[in-house]
């Protein structure tokens, strides 16, 4: 199979779709890797590392989208890149088309192509394997933005996330106690924070009370307890989600404008759409902006700019499944593997595993 590496365009966006370590591996399988001139570089991945792997060097974007029968990507494609989708291609990535344009997903149907999103491949456990990796480092970075947001030059309330003695912890509030929410609060509590938990799952939250000691307090997840909480918070994050549809929102305008002064919201589920009333896409050039007076960060691709660690991690558990859809084709890979059945979102001629989104067959 031809298999094409498009150096990915989104602001800020420094991973790459397959590390010359894995083009090895697909090149001694037979298969043939297109790889776009600098696609690795921010990962840390030279053109001369991909070529000494196997790898054939793509001059053009339009060379790696349209030699490849399969396009192994980080994030879901531009309006410009749909423009360079093959008819009956093979698509693998972080898609997200449910908080995308519906126009993308009815382009992908009219092509044939078969979507794969890496976020809904889902284990029988309900687990997310490829996705996992990301939330974790998602989650962890939200400390670092936090902090940033929290110094009175960056226009937040002077609050130092870490404790000294004879003076409060800072007070967090996560909304959301999956993957992401847990390393938040993991990441939080390390720096000596009070950190609050929110979960409508009380198994869950009687697991995180067992396994995060510290300062730390759970909550079942309803407005009245999300209000209350954030009330006296100094920093929000959202880390809410549900596969396949576009993020709820849990966080009113109303129960923001009650937040004080100069607190923080990080809407770590910014890339399913954002979990608050106020939530909108921003880059890392520009991550912030104030809305009733609380300072949000919402920045889709948080671990885009630690690309070399985030790279590696989540190739560490997509491997395999890009590994059998390369090897085996699409049609068997998905008929043979329930979990990569369930991250398929388009295939021939059809939307699947899409909840909530409108698109018109042309």
């Amino acid at each position: 199979m031809n298999i094409g590496i498009p150096k990915e365009r989104r602001p800020y966006e420094f991973r790459a779709g397959i590390s010359p370590a894995g083009v090895r591996l697909l090149t001694e399988s037979g298969h043939v890797c297109y790889v776009e001139r600098g696609a690795g570089l921010g990962a840390g991945f030279s053109d001369e590392d991909y070529v000494r792997a196997g790898a054939r060097i793509a001059y053009s974007p339009e060379e790696a989208w349209g030699r490849a029968q399969m396009i192994l990507k980080v994030t879901r494609p531009t309006v410009a890149e749909l423009e360079w989708v093959v008819p009956g291609q093979i698509l693998m990535g972080f898609l997200y088309l449910a908080a995308g344009h519906p126009g993308k997903v009815a382009l992908l149907v009219e092509k044939n192509v078969t979507a794969i999103a890496y976020e809904l491949i889902q284990l029988s456990d309900g687990s997310q394997p490829v996705l996992k990796p990301l939330s974790q480092i998602g989650g962890r970075m939200a400390l670092h933005m936090a902090g940033q947001a929290l110094r009175n030059d960056n226009g937040g309330n002077g609050v130092m996330l870490g404790s000294v003695p004879g003076v409060a912890p800072a007070e967090i509030v996560i909304i959301g106690g999956g993957v992401a929410g847990e390393h938040a609060a993991r990441a939080f509590l390390g720096v000596g924070a009070h950190v609050t938990i929110l979960d409508r799952d009380l198994t869950r939250l009687q697991y995180l009370a067992e396994i995060l000691p510290g300062r730390l307090v759970t909550l079942v997840s309803h407005p009245y307890n999300i209000e209350r909480a954030c009330s006296f918070a100094d920093v929000v994050v959202g880390a809410v989600a549900v596969p396949g549809e576009k993020t709820p929102i849990v966080l009113t305008r109303e129960t923001l404008r009650r937040m004080r002064p100069g607190s923080v919201f990080v809407d770590v589920s910014i890339d399913g759409g954002g979990c608050a009333e106020t939530s909108r896409p921003t880059t890392h050039l520009s991550p912030s902006y104030v809305e009733e007076g609380v300072i949000h960060v919402c920045v889709p691709n948080l671990p885009g700019v630690v690309a070399r660690t985030s790279t590696h991690a989540f190739l560490n558990a997509a491997w395999p499944y890009i590994q059998r859809v390369a090897n085996a084709g699409a049609d068997e890979a998905i008929t043979l593997d329930p979990a990569l059945a369930r991250g398929v979102q388009t295939h021939r001629g059809v939307a699947a595993n899409l909840r909530h989104v409108e698109y018109v067959k042309k």
